[in-house]
């Protein structure tokens, strides 16, 4: 019994475990930028913390466009 693979499927696959390998890692990036200011003294936030909390907010819009690229299969 042979069996045949589903070229789209495997793709839209691809796409969604890089889009939530990027948004894993943006939350991350978010995570370390508030978290790391807050265990240590507010005082202490400068602008590295801003530099990853954003860097970490622009993955996450990537993210999302990434997963703009799934396809559909066509309706005949």
């Amino acid at each position: 019994m042979q069996t045949t693979r589903d070229r789209l499927a495997a793709f839209n696959e691809r796409v969604k475990l890089f889009a939530g390998f990027l948004n894993a890692v943006a939350l991350g990036l978010i995570g370390f930028a508030v978290l790391r200011p807050l265990t240590e003294s507010l005082s202490n936030a400068t602008y590295s913390t801003l530099w990853w909390g954003a860097t970490g907010l622009a993955m996450h819009g990537v993210s999302h466009y990434i997963l703009g690229r799934i396809r559909k299969e066509a309706k005949e």
